[in-house]
């Protein structure tokens, strides 16, 4: 089950290696939820750079987010949460932006944002299972459980709750709750396969070139229920002194140098957009290439 069993925080910094990864590719052996939504599209523009072309549909765009628990990688044990804004179009197919990747890992961070060119940031990741009594199960998913599918729509066992805060020392702020629901699956693990995961990085202050890597991602894969998002309800309005909603997307004055909220507020939406499909990767192995240059920094920027 993914997550389960690892209901404490980890201390953020905690690995296997303190003098950085070894040379690409790189491996991670894990679990994660892989889940879609329905992004506006306005809401991925903002995310993304501008030379980019968003793929989207009726004023939508595919994006969502990756959680992920690696028990074995060049950093050790880690959590990972990445912010995917959009697809942007790259003939002949389309590739992911993560708009915010957090990780409770000091080598993990740092490794992202040189090397893999990542918006990542240190953040604490609380973890708490809560039990529930489980009604019987209807005779509707009868079917579905032949076919291995019908725990994906069963009463769960077990709740778990993982609050995600980032850490910019000195001080901390909670980016979002996500509530899974645990499911035993003793009988069905879901088929094996394998995918190529395409992605652009780049853009950032410790990597400004525009860069383009891939996963290479082996598991078994199967539909669960998505997991619910919430994030915190107030924040405190730097220009005005008093909590406002977290959950807009208001612009922020450029004069007051608080970007960063704007950023947050922004990835917030698009984890509290609508999900339409969520997978769970088990057994999985992913090998991250290391990435190459597709645009150059301009000297004017």
């Amino acid at each position: 089950m993914f997550l389960q069993g690892i209901s404490e925080p980890m201390e953020v910094g905690e690995t296997k290696c303190s003098s950085g990864y070894s040379k690409p590719p790189w491996i991670f052996r894990g679990s994660a939820l892989y889940q879609l939504h329905l992004v506006k599209a306005e809401t991925a523009r903002a995310c993304i750079p501008k030379e980019f072309r968003l793929v989207e549909a009726f004023g939508y765009t595919l994006g969502g987010f990756f959680l992920a628990s690696y028990d074995d990688s060049p950093a050790g044990i880690f959590d990972e949460l990445v912010v995917i804004a959009g697809l942007v179009w790259n003939p002949p197919t389309s590739c992911a932006w993560a708009a915010k990747v957090l990780v409770n890992s000091n080598v993990a961070c740092d490794h992202g944002r040189k090397e893999v060119g990542l918006p990542s940031q240190v953040a604490r990741f609380s973890k708490r299972i809560t039990a529930i009594t489980s009604p019987p199960k209807s005779k509707d998913i009868g079917f579905l459980s032949m076919v291995g599918m019908g725990a994906a729509f069963c009463s769960p066992r077990d709740h778990m709750n993982v609050q995600v805060t980032e850490i910019n020392i000195p001080d901390t702020k909670d980016i979002c709750n996500i509530n899974l629901t645990c499911v035993d699956y003793k009988k069905w693990k879901g088929p094996a396969i394998k995918m190529s995961l395409p992605s652009y990085s780049g853009r950032t202050e410790y990597n400004p070139n525009l860069l383009k890597y891939s996963c290479q991602i082996e598991c078994r894969v199967r539909a669960v229920q998505p997991a619910k998002v919430s994030g915190p309800t107030l924040i405190l309005n730097n220009d005005r002194g008093r909590p406002s909603e977290h959950g807009s997307c208001n612009s922020v004055d450029s004069t007051t140098g608080d970007h960063r909220d704007n950023g947050e507020n922004l990835c917030l939406s698009v984890m509290l957009s609508k999900p339409i499909l969520a997978l769970e990767f088990s057994c999985l192995k992913m090998q991250v290439e290391a990435p190459t240059v597709v645009s150059p920094v301009s000297r004017n920027s």
